[in-house]
């Protein structure tokens, strides 16, 4: 049996379906929320991810926490889970980049992950599979190698947290001889061929962000005489389009490395198949793609004008317009990965992709059409699950 914990966040709900298909039996570590026991959150999920409901005997639904000592389970449930398990598969974490927020996302992931190893040893557990990020790099510039990494310094304590949780992992698991794997995805987005998504933060956040100001002042035009929107150099052209003045700094070379939830999946489930002594594998895209890009398929989705992408070192002499002021201040949280020039190994992930036929689709404006198409007619999440 695999124990797999986040089973209802974005990448483990994907997992836990993934693993349904494959017919393995699964022990979903969840916990209740706003009202809702574990089992209807997970069922919640199964149901959005169409898993037949006669392929769901696999699953056993066990409401717990990571956060505390014994996962938070009766001592009966202990005692059956270090019984059953023979892989864990730890998705679950806290990925807050917020400094005010770090006691809660220590507990999470370096904290909870410390729970998830005792657990492992108690039930003599064969394989651990960690989900991390590639971002553990930190700031680090150029090549990130698929190996265990000191940076000088991090972006927020998201990034921090999980390469503690790395190196916290490696040290148990060498320790106790249980092969470890370690998943570093990048920024993952909705689904390649459908546009559907659990998640709206990352690639969607900056849109968001345009489409905000971009109601906020249209609305100020047609209803209040758009003296607010003129202040901000905002206005309507004859054509039905709007022109909202904004620059984005930008490096060159620089861009965003992105993958979709279905290729995370399809990579995940072949190298757990294929690296049975573990190791350190980047899930990420070949290719960056440009801010240049994404804002083209914005602009052009919206029917929006005056948004580009700036040389970071042209801003740096000029004053910000009230507009990009307002835009920066959302997306404070999110400016480094707009100028990231990392580069991301991928040798030991890529052999086994290459074999297995699995390539990363690339970020086309079809693609963003309807994943943010999605985004949309699911009010960014609010939607998904209607009472």
């Amino acid at each position: 049996m695999i124990l797999l914990t986040g089973g209802t966040g974005f990448l483990g709900a994907h997992i836990a379906a993934h693993l349904i298909g494959q017919g393995e039996e699964v022990c979903l570590l969840a916990r209740s929320r706003q009202g809702l026991p574990a089992t209807d959150r997970v069922g919640r999920l199964l149901d959005w991810l169409a898993v037949p409901a006669d392929r769901r005997n696999v699953i056993r639904v066990l409401e717990g926490r990571i956060d505390e000592a014994g996962l938070g389970l009766r001592p009966d449930e202990r005692v059956w889970l270090s019984g059953k398990i023979d892989e864990i598969i730890h998705c679950a974490s806290n990925t807050s980049f917020a400094e005010r927020k770090r006691a809660e996302v220590e507990r999470v992931n370096v904290n909870g992950l410390d729970h998830i190893l005792d657990q492992a040893e108690r039930s003599g557990c064969r394989r651990l599979h960690l989900v991390s990020t590639a971002y553990v790099a930190g700031l680090t510039s150029g090549f990130c190698p698929e190996e265990l990494v000191r940076p000088p310094a991090f972006t927020n304590v998201y990034e921090e947290t999980k390469c503690r949780a790395e190196w916290l992992a490696a040290e148990r698991c060498g320790k106790a001889g249980i092969p470890l794997s370690i998943y570093r995805p990048s920024i993952v987005y909705g689904h390649s061929e459908t546009g559907r998504s659990l998640l709206f933060t990352a690639l969607y956040y900056p849109v968001r962000t345009a489409l905000f100001l971009k109601d906020l002042y249209e609305r100020d035009i047609h209803e209040r005489g758009g003296r607010k929107a003129a202040d901000m150099g905002v206005r309507l052209d004859g054509d039905g389009w709007t022109f909202m003045p904004i620059r984005i700094a930008v490096d060159e070379e620089s861009g965003l490395n992105v993958i979709p939830v279905d290729f995370f999946v399809r990579a995940f489930g072949a190298i757990r198949m294929e690296a049975a002594d573990g190791g350190i594998f980047h899930i990420v895209n070949g290719r960056r793609t440009k801010i240049e890009d994404i804002i083209g398929f914005a602009q052009a989705l919206f029917r929006i004008r005056g948004i580009s992408a700036c040389p970071a070192e042209e801003m740096e002499g000029t004053p910000r317009n009230a507009l990009e002021a307002a835009f920066e201040t959302y997306l404070e949280a999110y400016r480094p990965y707009m100028r990231d020039r990392r580069l991301f190994g991928s040798d030991r992930a890529g052999s086994i992709l290459d074999k297995k036929g699995i390539r990363c689709p690339d970020l086309t404006y079809d693609v963003f059409k309807k994943c943010l198409d999605y985004a949309v007619r699911s009010g960014w999440g609010a939607r998904l699950f209607p009472d």
